[in-house]
């Protein structure tokens, strides 16, 4: 029997406005605090995307789930964290992950950031996260998760794509990625617990 896969819709692209300073990024910040737009912001490109819709939002309901689910099972003390805003003048970046998590008690920051990507175009999320420091992040984009932990190389930082996740030891990423990717919600909550549960 063949597991049926959610549907992928169509990419929209973001709205880039290149050229302004952090002071003028924060001034059309608060002009375009309105529902339904996510601003980003990264060396003086302004992002603009409109809020996701469903499938977007059941993807990143599924990914919350079934990694709460196992988080609980493995015993992290953690903390979800959503769609916190980060961001740093400094670094001249702002950045909304659609999940993040503190992994431990006592973070400054969330230990890992997932990104659902089901738009194309934009600022580089890995620069901006790495701007913030999160140390890993997490992308679902057609039906593939992948995974990046940053690095020290030499005296360079730089996200390295892995094949398994450095911050949460243990998770099955490819029974992970299979429930994601299932059609029915509570199915594919059933199947990972099952798996779980072994």
């Amino acid at each position: 029997m063949t597991t049926a896969t959610i549907a992928l819709p169509t990419k929209e692209l973001p709205l880039l406005f290149e050229g302004l300073t952090w002071r003028e990024f924060k001034a059309v910040e608060q002009l375009l605090d309105r529902p339904g737009y996510r601003l980003s912001f990264l060396d003086g490109v302004l992002e603009i995307r409109r809020m996701p819709g469903e499938p977007h939002e059941t993807v990143k309901k599924r990914i919350s789930a079934l990694l709460e689910q196992y988080l609980l099972m493995a015993g992290f003390d953690f903390t979800p964290t959503g769609s916190m805003t980060l961001e740093s003048e400094a670094g001249a970046v702002k950045r909304e992950a659609d999940e993040s998590y503190k992994l431990a008690p006592g973070r400054v920051r969330p230990d890992l950031a997932i990104e659902v990507v089901f738009t194309s175009g934009g600022i580089n999320k890995l620069e901006a996260y790495k701007r913030l420091k999160i140390p890993e992040v997490w992308f679902w984009e057609d039906g593939v998760l992948d995974v990046y932990h940053l690095r020290l190389e030499g005296k360079v930082v730089e996200y390295q794509r892995i094949s398994g996740s450095e911050e949460v030891k243990g998770i099955d990423l490819e029974l992970f990625l299979r429930c994601i990717n299932m059609v029915n919600h509570v199915d594919a909550i059933k199947t990972f617990q099952q798996a779980l549960q072994k």
